[in-house]
């Protein structure tokens, strides 16, 4: 049986409640297929949203910075927010009030818990990096003792959290369908260039094929 998203009065829609995702599946299916979210914190009595790169395992949401960084120095000690956003496209309709956009969206609530545990410190940046590119951590080289420590890791439980999707055309106005006027979707996708090598790369150092397969191909 499907696992049900947890219902609050802060993660329960109050317009288009039909576009509501109600399992863990829904909340996975997002964050699966992006690679940044914002996170939401109040630092010094003021707001403060940043992007950054994020891993899931299980139920937990892995975020990363510097361990000198106020944001998230602050998190550990209070809420937080979390939402990553796909945009699938532009919804054009015959009137400019029903234009929208197409889009996947989560929301997370919590409070996160600094990682320290080495083991699990390990274990999220390796999370965060595969969700950049999966692969890479096998390929690089893995932090020092003096990087781990100057890298803090959060890890926020995804036991608060809403989804929302809009897909599909425009909705007029019954009257506005006989206006002669052009009227649908502006698909909007993400893609991943041809890879540029670093200008300080010796000579003969292929891509190597876990990052030139993530390349789309061009026609």
């Amino acid at each position: 049986m499907e696992t049900p998203l947890s219902r609050t009065d802060r993660t329960r829609l109050g317009r288009h409640a039909e576009r509501a995702g109600t399992t863990r599946s829904d909340l996975d299916a997002v964050l699966d297929q992006g690679m940044v979210c914002h996170l939401g914190v109040v630092v010094n009595g003021s707001p403060r949203v940043i992007p950054t790169g994020y891993g899931r395992i299980g139920g937990t949401l892995y975020l990363h910075g510097s361990t000198g960084a106020s944001s998230l120095a602050a998190s550990p000690s209070q809420e937080v927010c979390v939402t990553v956003t796909h945009l699938d496209g532009v919804v054009l309709a015959r009137s400019v009030f029903n234009h929208s956009l197409n889009y996947r969206s989560a929301i997370i609530y919590g409070v996160p818990r600094p990682v320290t545990d080495p083991d699990e410190k390990l274990a999220g940046l390796r999370a965060i990096t595969e969700r950049l590119a999966p692969g890479q951590w096998d390929h690089a080289r893995l932090p020092t003792r003096k990087e781990l420590a100057a890298t803090t890791v959060l890890a926020l439980p995804l036991t608060e959290a809403s989804v929302k999707v809009r897909q599909g055309p425009p909705i007029d106005e019954d009257e506005d369908y006989a206006l002669d006027l052009w009227a649908g979707v502006l698909p909007v996708r993400q893609v991943l260039d041809a890879p540029e090598p670093d200008p300080r790369l010796p000579p003969g150092v292929p891509v190597p094929p876990h990052i030139a397969r993530r390349a789309t191909p061009t026609s």
